[in-house]
């Protein structure tokens, strides 16, 4: 079992390009908050993003907002159990089973479900359906992925939906992604 959640700060470094992740995470009322800046570049665009994540205790999400430096920005909410809205209140059914999100530009977001779920090794691999945030459009869409438990607490597998990608996920004892291959290296 990882350990209760403390206020923490974890830094990542881009593998492709300059860049840095600085992000907060801490309890927050009755749930867990993260809140983080990254700067970088991606396919030759530089960006500077915000975001804040509210989840329950139990690392549903239950809100997130993500902007740009420039202004562009994206702001859902959710009930924890896969139903989303809009700022305006507004449902989006296209969403719903999105209970997990991952941000186009940080390692963070794998460790939701990896908290979440509380995965050992003996469980084998659970698909779920991701509200997936790209951070050059904001546009979100439903983006399937699998998670395996390697070592309990330790080591995870993300892979794609449709298996083109996979990188093995190690983690503290926080549940925090150490490295992810070809993408990300924790300072």
């Amino acid at each position: 079992m990882f350990r209760a959640l403390s206020p923490t700060t974890a830094r990542w470094r881009p593998l492709e390009g300059e860049g840095i992740e600085h992000l907060d995470l801490a309890p927050h009322a009755d749930g867990i908050r993260a809140a983080s800046v990254l700067i970088g570049e991606r396919g030759g665009r530089r960006y500077g993003v915000r975001y804040i994540i509210d989840c329950s205790a139990h690392w549903a999400v239950l809100s997130f907002g993500v902007e740009t430096t420039d202004g562009m920005r994206l702001a859902l909410s959710s009930d924890g159990n896969g139903h989303w809205r809009n700022e305006a209140g507004v449902p989006l059914p296209q969403f719903d089973g999105c209970i997990d999100i991952d941000l186009a530009g940080t390692p963070f977001t794998n460790s939701l479900p990896i908290r979440r779920l509380a995965l050992e090794a003996q469980d084998g691999t659970v698909s779920l359906s991701m509200l997936y945030v790209p951070f050059d459009t904001f546009e979100p869409l439903v983006d399937e992925q699998r998670y395996t438990c390697l070592t309990d607490e330790q080591l995870y597998l993300y892979e794609s939906g449709d298996r083109s990608f996979k990188a093995e996920l190690p983690v503290d004892e926080d549940g925090l992604v150490m490295d992810y291959p070809t993408l990300f290296k924790r300072l």
